[in-house]
């Protein structure tokens, strides 16, 4: 007994008493409860050092260093806080008014850096791949560009933004999602269906939200990198400053290099592309009376990317001897808001951007420039049971290239450079119909220099029974002005010619939802589940048409009607011991319909599956090592064939990408991981890209009409075509990382 000593204390939450708090010694086996007044006390055996481990359900584990001396009594007094998975999360997106997330009439997915840590991938394009259905696809095998589905409707029916202005769209929407530092992500907000009415055009099929977080409360320094054993180096790091009383900043760089060409399918070509870009990132603060907002970011972008023939260097860029995709891509872009010095909540919100591209694809050249301003001015009303949201918009988009995409009608020799106003009026109301009930009715109006008037009404009706249930209903229509040449990479690489055969008119969308969201509370365990069935019809809906020429890719308006259906479901669960795990699946039908012949023909739309499943497993041992086992599962898509002769399977198998990673803290600073990434080494097969050893066509005999014929050295008549894509072509491969916050 001389030799024991005597740990006490008491658990808080915010001044309160925790009661069934665990004080627990792992490595002696010991441990006791806290009491309805927080107070515990817990006799240790035994003079040394000791790992203290406060835990209980609801709440973050708390791990502390205890050295004592025989006889010695100690007193602590421990405050707990809240696990983020129990936290009523603020959200802005759904409505574009911050309220909690159950508060919601629209349902608003928030993912934290916390998420995305499980998985640490070099962008926020790849690190979208574990949610629900949310699929980054690939759309060519040689460069890798990309974009994000969003419930099937592909990449530029998506909204992004940026601290809530719109930054990514038309030519960006891969590159703007690259580079922007992870570490400075306070959190993701994902909104899936239409939101034109708050958003205007390109939020047809929903919207991401990249919130970058406060300077006030960013860490003073943040360092994580890591490298892969493909030769892969990825680093970010941010920090935050004060200068005088009133300003705050918040800066940030990552750097991505990946210059090892690799062709383990020994198809000649590059399996992934080669990678060099850096992003510079910084926000600004401002302290003013009332807590009234004043913030400005700004964030520029370079990147130099090829993929190609293994024998490529950049003496052949732009040549017809050696087939590459090299493109130099730079971006400048800028956000901003101010609240005006009146008595009326009214904010001024503003965006801009210029992307500038250089790319050549074999032998065609792209050159590209375009920029985007946004202004927006929104007044923000609580009149009793009315929450009112009004504003006005504007946005100007100049749009340039090198294709006949920007000529003049009459001559194509002669360019002439797209410019689009698009002025809009928008207006909310949230009604309180009774303490449990809630309606969203919102109205839109825009004025497009090229289409004119277009009108898009939403509602939403949100129903909360208890405090932990709630039920949306959401209905409304999105709109969407085509612009081929800056959305479709398909339509620049030259494989196939492009084929515009009428004027394009905007898309039309009208979209249903209900959602049911709830949560369960024990002692032992915390459950979140959510289930939400969609459906979106089109009234016109422009889809490349790779199905009726094998050498061409055809555009024009839907003759008929196109769908978007589908089911959702979502459960997390937290226990009372170190575990947690979320699952995620999605059932969907996305498709064509036109007529002919008197009879109705369906066509289901290209590269997309009708079932996605995602999950995220978390164990926590007694030595404070996280094992995060993620993972994410497809079904088959139909993929662009190059006629009836082609024989690649039309459909692609099940595949799945699945990923194993440890994380060890050292001390309360620093904290290394590391893992593999694709442990089933699940890669597309070695024929993706057709006749890759004649990429400029050198060996293929065409007919009087263009057509290939079928010869004795080309049986199947396959042209070069990067386009038959749907999974990453990259390998199991091991990496290793270090995490420094400097709080």
């Amino acid at each position: 007994m001389a030799q024991s000593a005597l740990l006490s204390g008491k658990i808080t939450h915010e001044g309160a008493a925790v009661e069934f708090a665990k004080i627990k010694l792992p490595g002696a086996a010991i441990g006791t409860l806290s009491d309805a007044s927080g107070e515990f006390q817990l006799q240790i055996p035994a003079a040394g050092t000791y790992s203290v481990r406060i835990s209980l359900l609801g709440f973050e584990t708390q791990t502390r260093e205890l050295v004592i001396e025989a006889g010695q009594e100690i007193n602590w007094e421990i405050a707990l806080t809240e696990a983020e998975i129990f936290t009523e999360e603020v959200v802005i997106s759904g409505t574009q008014k911050s309220v909690t997330r159950m508060e919601s009439p629209v349902l608003v997915e928030v993912f934290r850096p916390e998420f995305f840590r499980k998985n640490p991938t070099p962008n926020i394009f790849d690190a979208l791949q574990h949610i629900n259905g949310v699929r980054p696809q690939l759309n060519c095998n040689v460069c890798n560009t990309g974009d994000i589905h969003i419930n099937g409707l592909e990449g530029p029916y998506t909204m992004v933004l940026l601290d809530g202005m719109p930054i990514v769209s038309g030519l960006s929407t891969v590159y703007g999602l690259s580079g922007i530092p992870n570490s400075l992500v306070e959190r993701i907000e994902v909104v899936k269906g239409p939101a034109s009415s708050l958003y205007g055009s390109e939020a047809v099929g929903g919207l991401i939200n990249i919130i970058t977080q406060s300077p006030q409360k960013a860490d003073k320094l943040s360092i994580d990198a890591f490298a892969t054993d493909w030769q892969e180096f990825n680093t970010d790091i941010g920090g935050s400053f004060q200068v005088g009383k009133k300003w705050h900043s918040l800066i940030g760089t990552n750097y991505f290099r990946y210059m090892n060409p690799i062709d383990r399918n020994g198809d000649g070509f590059t399996d992934i592309t080669q990678q060099h870009r850096i992003s510079l990132f910084n926000k600004w603060t401002m302290k003013r009376p009332q807590q009234r907002i004043a913030s400005f970011a700004a964030r520029y972008f370079y990147e130099d990317r090829w993929g190609g023939q293994m024998n490529w260097t950049p003496a052949f860029r732009g040549g017809d001897s050696i087939y590459a995709e090299s493109i130099f891509t730079e971006r400048l872009e800028a956000v901003g808001a101010y609240q005006l010095p009146i008595r009326e909540k009214v904010l001024l919100q503003f965006s801009a951007n210029r992307h500038r591209q250089n790319s050549v694809y074999g032998d065609m050249p792209f050159i590209a420039d375009q920029r985007i301003g946004f202004a927006q001015l929104k007044w923000d009303k609580s009149l009793g049971r009315h929450e009112l949201l009004g504003g006005a918009a504007y946005r100007y988009t100049y749009y340039d290239d090198n294709t006949p995409a920007t000529a003049e009608a009459n001559n194509l020799e002669e360019n002439k450079a797209d410019q689009v106003h698009l002025p809009g009026l928008f207006l909310q109301d949230e009604i309180s119909l009774t303490n449990e009930q809630n309606l969203l009715l919102g109205l839109r109006w825009d004025h497009d220099s090229r289409h004119g008037n277009i009108w898009t009404p939403r509602m939403a009706w949100k129903w909360a029974p208890t405090q932990h249930r709630v039920f949306r209903f959401n209905t409304g229509t999105g709109f969407r002005v085509v612009n081929l040449f800056t959305e479709d990479h398909a339509a620049l690489t030259g494989a196939r010619s492009v084929e515009i055969r009428e004027a394009l008119n905007p898309e039309q969308s009208y979209h249903g939802s209900l959602n049911w969201e709830e949560r369960f509370f024990t002692r032992e365990v915390y459950l979140r589940m959510d289930a939400s069935l969609w459906y979106t019809h089109f009234t016109n809906k422009i889809q490349p048409d790779y199905d009726t020429d094998p050498n061409l890719i055809i555009y024009e308006n839907l003759d008929g009607y196109a769908i978007s259906q589908g089911v959702s479901v979502n459960l997390e669960a937290s226990f009372s011991f170190p575990l947690r795990f979320s699952l995620g699946a999605t059932l969907m039908d996305v498709a064509q319909f036109t007529e002919e012949n008197g009879e109705t023909l369906k066509e289901r739309q290209i590269l997309t599956e009708r079932f996605t499943g995602v999950w995220n497993l978390s164990y926590t041992f007694p030595w404070r090592m996280t094992l995060d086992y993620t993972g994410n599962i497809y079904g088959p898509m139909r993929l662009p064939l190059l006629g009836e002769l082609d024989p690649r399977p039309e459909m692609s198998p099940f595949w799945s990408l699945q990923n194993l990673q440890l994380t060890q803290p050292l001390g309360e600073d620093w904290e290394i991981y590391g893992g593999v990434k694709n442990l089933l080494n699940f890669t597309p097969s070695a024929d993706a890209i057709a006749r890759a050893f004649d990429p400029f066509d050198r060996g293929v005999s065409f007919d009087n009409e263009g057509q290939a014929i079928p010869t004795a050295n080309n049986p199947f008549a396959l042209t070069f075509d990067p386009s038959y894509v749907y999974a990453p072509n990259q390998g199991r491969r091991g990496f290793i990382g270090v995490r420094y916050r400097l709080k």
